[in-house]
């Protein structure tokens, strides 16, 4: 009954489409007579009534024309009005917004580990291309706003998943910017709008999981970003501290860094935190699943030490491809070259877990800075090279050369993924033909 009442409320006054309808009736009407006395003309209907109306064929032409003008105005007219209320951030015409989103709804299933400020770059690159798009983000922060927010309200850290939600959403949107904006005085100094909206949210709703669906909807973004897990978990490192020369158990994502020395071991704590369910899924389900670009060791592994992660990587048959970082990170990577960060996540989650590393081979000046420290690449005869596909592109930002640029990222992340894609095919072609 409630959906009868609903569908007749679209012929009230006020919706505005009962005209344009009524247009489209009419010329139904003119089609349907000047298709009937077309086919009488041709004699395929027997009267001896043809002469009363129209007795000839330029007239019946006439008509069926004029029926289908009336439709097609009527039907663009309603098709213009009802989706009017869903284009107003949507640039360009509907029929090239219709076709492009068609496109990302059939585009392939990427998912993306890590966080802070180099996961969006993947997602940013991939926008264009698709819309089955999953982040798969840490929740080990404790420090900034999004530790404060975890301390007050016992609330996982939102930052992380509010910068990756922004990544996905429209970049013109005037509430994308309202979610990255951050106050600079008063109690709330430091916070970020997008952190105060999901745990407002997360309030309202009773849970994480809903708050990012609504948070998801009010921007309208292209695709997901999930939690690596919904239990309340701290990082905790092994620190050499050059100055002492000993070993320190440090705690907390950041203090870590801040130690600057060198990590030796990082790990969860507790230990036998439990995988967020459609995070796994979506790693099981994926065509391309892209590790990093994003902080060794207090982004990426946090979301890959959870077990059902790990577990869940080494299931899938999706392409598997680590992006290692342009920069090294002052306290948590200093000194690494490519090859120093495949050992360090060799070292925690063990070899085979990916097939293919991509890095950057550019090291420009202009825009870098003093403070910009290169990770340097290392010989395709390298020993990472014997276990890895590497790939080696110029993956820089033009204006902040340390961060990836998305577009270049996302075309060696498709170069590399069509080379898996054909080296599978070419496997399956063997096996069946017995070569």
């Amino acid at each position: 009954m409630l959906r009868i009442r609903a569908f007749f409320r679209w012929f009230i006054p006020g919706v505005g489409i009962i005209h344009w309808l009524s247009l489209v009736g009419i010329g139904f009407i003119f089609d349907s007579i000047g298709l009937a006395f077309a086919l009488i003309k041709s004699g395929l209907i027997e009267t001896t009534n043809v002469d009363l109306l129209l007795n000839n064929w330029p007239k019946i032409v006439v008509t069926i024309i004029i029926g289908l003008i009336m439709m097609g105005i009527g039907v663009f007219k309603i098709t213009h009005h009802v989706f009017a209320p869903y284009r107003r951030h949507q640039a360009g015409r509907i029929v090239d917004v219709v076709r492009a989103h068609t496109k990302r709804q059939k585009g392939i299933k990427v998912v993306a580990i890590g966080g802070g400020t180099g996961l969006p770059s993947v997602l940013r690159g991939f926008k264009p291309y698709t819309s089955n798009i999953t982040a798969v983000v840490t929740v080990a922060d404790d420090g900034g706003s999004s530790g404060r927010l975890r301390k007050d309200f016992g609330v996982l850290p939102p930052g992380d998943l509010r910068n990756n939600i922004v990544a996905l959403a429209d970049d013109e949107s005037m509430m994308t910017h309202l979610f990255q904006y951050r106050f600079n005085n008063g109690d709330l100094e430091g916070h970020a709008f997008g952190n105060l909206f999901i745990t407002a949210m997360t309030g309202v709703t009773g849970s994480l999981e809903a708050a990012l669906a609504e948070t998801e909807r009010v921007l309208n973004i292209q695709g997901r970003v999930l939690p690596s897990t919904l239990d309340n978990v701290n990082l905790v490192a092994s620190v050499k501290i050059n100055q002492k020369n000993h070993i320190e158990t440090v705690h907390g994502e950041s203090q870590i860094t801040n130690k600057k020395g060198k990590i030796e071991k990082i790990w969860l704590d507790p230990d036998n935190v439990q995988p967020y369910e459609q995070s796994v899924s979506a790693i099981i389900e994926a065509d391309v699943v892209v590790i990093g670009p994003g902080s060794l060791y207090t982004s990426i592994l946090p979301n890959l030490l959870v077990d059902g992660i790990r577990e869940a990587l080494s299931k899938t048959a999706a392409c598997k491809i680590y992006v290692c970082n342009v920069a090294t990170q002052p306290g948590e990577t200093d000194n690494y070259n490519v090859a120093d960060h495949v050992y360090a996540l060799e070292e925690h989650i063990g070899r085979g877990i990916f097939q293919a590393v991509i890095a950057n081979n550019a090291y420009p000046t202009r825009n870098a800075g003093i403070n910009t420290n290169y990770v340097k690449a290392v010989a395709h005869n390298h020993e990472i090279a014997q276990r890895y596909h590497l790939h080696y592109a110029d993956l820089t930002d033009e204006n902040r050369p340390w961060r990836h640029d998305p577009q270049k990222l996302s075309t060696a992340i498709l170069a590399v993924s069509d080379r898996y894609a054909q080296q599978t095919l070419n496997t399956l072609t063997d096996m069946f033909t017995g070569v």
